[in-house]
């Protein structure tokens, strides 16, 4: 296993409407020796202008797509993007793949068939566009998905899965390719208003099929996806608590095979603020 690196996920990175509170909150991140940012890449057509603003505006850490999705950017597009933030800022940018959701992309008019077989394509697209598989990460789920992170990429992204999952990844990829799961964090020592908080945001994702489709093979079934999760599926998924508590679900991930855990920390649901003060207190007790 390659050195252990901790990350960050944010939805904030995007969806701020202020470039410059986004590169505040990227250098401060820097500053605290977080290892790479990572966010959507979102539906537009092209790679968003925000992941070269951040790596303009910061000096050394690691900006990472989780995901572009290969539905909306052709192979070429995202070319362009990488190569030009490849000159740039050498070796900083991982671009993130990954095939989203049926509802999600027919949900923008583009018809979603063999997700599989279009991945396959798109590799084939960025090979023929020269962006080599060292700098690309697939996200990654099912057996089949992993085996081609394995294979033509430099490794998985998995989202919104349990440490049992990790270990499925890394025996799955091997010991030389790069483990990143994104693990999403409450920090609150109040167990009540800490899985409210998780189960606000897991909902939105006990919806989309390839999710529970990976959480059933871990034994979870439908009354664990009700109601926004039961206890169980949260524990398994969200680590909760005060810092130390948050600390231990996110070691479970390393102790599974993680490379590098690219933590999202929940902030009720507001992707427009920054929970700064989270990512302070987990950098004291985990970098």
């Amino acid at each position: 296993m390659a050195q252990r690196l901790v990350s960050v996920w944010q939805p904030f990175f995007l969806s701020s409407e202020s470039r410059g509170a986004a590169v505040d909150a990227a250098t401060e991140l820097e500053e605290l020796g977080y290892s790479r940012i990572w966010f959507s890449g979102g539906f537009g057509e092209n790679v968003a202008p925000r992941f070269r603003e951040i790596l303009d505006g910061t000096k050394r850490i690691g900006v990472a797509s989780g995901i572009v999705s290969i539905w909306h950017s052709s192979p070429a597009e995202v070319a362009e993007f990488a190569q030009d933030a490849e000159r740039a800022h050498p070796g900083r940018f991982l671009l993130g793949i990954g095939a989203s959701h049926a509802v999600v992309v027919e949900s923008s008019g583009t018809s979603y068939r063999k997700p599989y077989t279009r991945m396959v394509e798109y590799l084939d697209g960025l090979d023929a566009a020269g962006i080599p598989a060292e700098r690309r990460i697939l996200a990654a789920l099912g057996p089949r998905m992993l085996d081609l992170a394995r294979d033509r990429s430099a490794g998985a992204h998995p989202y919104f899965a349990p440490a049992e999952h990790t270990a499925e990844a890394r025996t799955a990829i091997g010991p030389d390719r790069l483990l990143a799961p994104e693990v999403a964090v409450v920090v609150d020592p109040d167990p009540t208003t800490a899985r409210a908080t998780a189960r606000q945001y897991a909902t939105r994702y006990l919806a989309l099929p390839n999710y529970t489709n990976n959480l059933r093979r871990f034994g979870f079934t439908d009354e664990d996806f009700a109601g926004g999760g039961s206890d169980r599926l949260i524990d398994a998924l969200i680590p909760c608590g005060g810092v130390d508590e948050v600390a231990a679900g996110l070691e479970k991930h390393y102790q599974a095979g993680a490379d590098e855990v690219a933590i999202q920390v929940l902030n009720g649901g507001d992707d427009t603020a920054f929970p700064a003060d989270s990512f302070r207190a987990l950098a004291a007790v985990l970098i």
